[in-house]
């Protein structure tokens, strides 16, 4: 087993299986004015993780997701987990758009506990951001265990180079 497929073991023991986690998710927001300078927020929210995916069910108003349409790369920490790293955000639409059917029925089953008090899904604003996974980082015992993960090419990485 390579390092890589090591280190998606590890997030799929942390993270998937159904589990509700939370994330700390950051975006870029441009700020008004004349410069528009950017800045980046950050925020927790409860994401399902699937096959390299953190799924996050959201409002299409929301600040995340405008920041998002501006600026899909994005930035995230599972909080408590020592796992972090970068991905792209993407706003999949309606939750009950057909072609979300399959996710939907995962994620109304990871977050049973609150769903139907939090969405509100005949409203078409209530959407599904999907934040894949590029570039991750593990953490175990304390750092001496560190996996730096290249999502895109499913390498593990090296002090930003690839290893073969």
């Amino acid at each position: 087993m390579s390092r890589y497929e090591e280190g998606l073991r590890l997030i799929e023991e942390s993270c998937g299986n159904g589990k509700d986690n939370v994330i700390a998710l950051s975006t870029i927001g441009m700020e008004p004015g004349d410069s528009a300078t950017p800045c980046p927020y950050v925020r927790d929210v409860d994401a399902y993780y699937e096959d390299g995916v953190f799924y996050v069910t959201t409002w299409a108003k929301s600040n995340k997701i405008q920041q998002i349409t501006q600026n899909n790369n994005v930035a995230f920490a599972v909080c408590f987990e020592g796992i972090s790293g970068n991905g792209v955000g993407e706003n999949l639409g309606w939750v009950l758009d057909p072609k979300n059917a399959e996710i939907r029925t995962k994620l109304r089953k990871a977050f049973a506990e609150w769903y139907d008090q939090a969405n509100n899904e005949q409203d078409k604003s209530c959407v599904i951001l999907a934040i894949r996974i590029t570039k991750g980082t593990i953490f175990r015992d304390h750092g001496a265990v560190r996996y730096d993960m290249d999502f895109v090419n499913k390498l593990e990485i090296t002090e930003g180079k690839i290893s073969l």
